[in-house]
């Protein structure tokens, strides 16, 4: 009869429980439920209106600086939210200023985006003009834009989620929170 040790018999059982193929699971994220596509118009004394999902909220901006139409357009489900910052346009000085403000905060992710993407709003029969700014990557700020009619009128947009920028974990609702920006934008009118 043959004796084993109890270091040779310690020994075997860890050989045999290292023979099966073991590799760490990737850390993983929570499923999301995405609610149906449905919009809602917004109205105020604001000289502005849009189309809003019918699973958001307009609430008005709480920072000690907001001006009365400065508003976030809130995704509690998602969170996060739309921050939208209205200013008059006073001259030709201060359009250009607000224009390349615009563009400096969209660029301003350069050291963590991946790409940031500029396509050109026009619809003239609304006379909403504007950039759109996608930027890609682990930053802050996904998607930037501004509207304006060139002439009274400035509003900038950006989306912002509550997390640690992580684009691998935010990407499904960014992708589905796109869809509602772009339903935002050909809905929005100036009054006159």
């Amino acid at each position: 009869m043959l004796k084993l040790s109890p270091y040779c018999l310690i020994a075997v059982v860890f050989l045999a429980a290292c023979g099966q193929d073991y590799s760490p699971k990737p850390r993983g994220y929570y499923k999301i439920d995405l609610p149906k596509k449905a919009y809602q118009k917004f109205e105020s004394t604001c000289p502005y209106s849009f189309s809003y999902p019918v699973y958001a909220s307009v609430v008005p901006d709480s920072a000690k600086n907001a001006q009365p139409c400065f508003l976030d357009v809130s995704f509690k489900q998602f969170n996060s939210r739309i921050h939208l910052t209205y200013q008059p346009i006073t001259s030709k000085k201060a359009f250009d200023e607000l224009v390349e403000a615009a563009r400096t905060f969209a660029f301003k992710h350069t050291v963590k985006a991946t790409a940031i993407d500029e396509a050109t709003i026009s619809y003239p029969n609304k006379k909403v003009y504007g950039t759109l700014y996608s930027i890609d990557g682990n930053t802050a700020s996904a998607i930037q834009f501004f509207l304006t009619d060139s002439n009274t009128n400035y509003l900038r947009g950006a989306l912002y989620f509550n997390e640690k920028p992580n684009l691998d974990s935010i990407q499904p609702s960014l992708d589905f929170l796109k869809k509602d920006i772009d339903v935002f934008i050909k809905t929005f009118q100036w009054k006159h």
